[in-house]
């Protein structure tokens, strides 16, 4: 899926997240780096994505420019999913206690190869109680070679002892213009065709995540063959195409009945 295909894989290609971006670099540049990060935001803005490549800037033997070279062996390893140092644990289904105490012994052994041993913890908010407090202790005072970045789309739900270890960064929802342009780059190296108020209508439906445009895209670009329509996607999306409000309007002022509830009828039809 192109939510998949083209997931940014340096800061330079992360979708207006510019404040976030810089921030990072600046304190890898300084050597400011906290050993916790705590990444808060709406659903497909990037959380996951600015983790992955911190982690891999931070690990990466021959960093260019913030840039991490894709080509030494910690790379690799992770472009393979087989990193020892980098581990990526989904809070969601290990938020028991026995899994942060695993965790917790992990944490006492040094990187075999690299830097830094980093512990990317997605959605967080769903770990238990005592998972908490067992995680508070390590998460205070890990060892040197040790990076958490905890990432959740529900901060208010993470205890106060938590956020007070982590440096927090706050994602924000992408704007329209932002959507629109990164999904004019993919259109065209995928060679399709569309018009730009179908582009505007994807970004506006997504709502701010990257992740539900891109998916609305690939939905539309596999139904429809050749060039897309603004019409095409509204009646794909199953929204209602603004037309039906300039046409209601007319009908009212004109008092056409009948053409007014046959107008009705089809509204009604597309299930609204």
């Amino acid at each position: 899926v192109s939510a998949r295909k083209y997931r940014p894989q340096h800061f330079d290609e992360l979708i207006g997240q510019n404040h976030i971006a810089q921030t990072l670099k600046n304190a890898i540049k300084t050597d400011h780096l906290a050993h916790a990060f705590l990444f808060s935001g709406p659903r497909g803005v990037g959380k996951t994505t600015s983790a992955r490549i911190l982690a891999k800037v931070l690990n990466c033997e021959n960093l260019i420019d913030y840039k991490a070279c894709g080509e030494c062996s910690s790379c690799k390893s992770f472009l393979d999913n087989a990193s020892f140092n980098i581990f990526e644990l989904d809070a969601a289904s290990n938020n028991s206690v026995e899994h942060i105490r695993a965790l917790n012994e992990q944490v006492r052994f040094q990187p075999q190869q690299g830097s830094f041993k980093i512990y990317i913890i997605d959605e967080v908010h769903m770990l238990s109680q005592a998972a908490f407090n067992a995680f508070l202790k390590t998460l205070e005072e890990p060892p040197p070679y040790a990076k958490f970045i905890l990432a959740t789309t529900e901060k208010h739900k993470i205890i106060p002892t938590i956020l007070s270890r982590c440096q927090i960064f706050d994602f924000r929802r992408i704007q329209i213009k932002d959507i629109v342009f990164q999904l004019k780059t993919i259109a065209e190296k995928e060679g399709r065709s569309m018009d730009d108020d179908a582009y505007h209508l994807i970004a506006q439906k997504a709502d701010g995540a990257m992740r539900d445009a891109l998916s609305i895209y690939d939905k539309v670009i596999s139904s429809v063959e050749g060039e897309i329509t603004y019409a095409e996607v509204a009646d794909n999306l199953n929204v209602l195409d603004y037309e039906y409000y300039f046409k209601l309007v007319d009908l009212s002022i004109k008092e056409d009945l009948p053409e007014l509830m046959l107008l009705y009828d089809d509204i009604v039809k597309k299930g609204f």
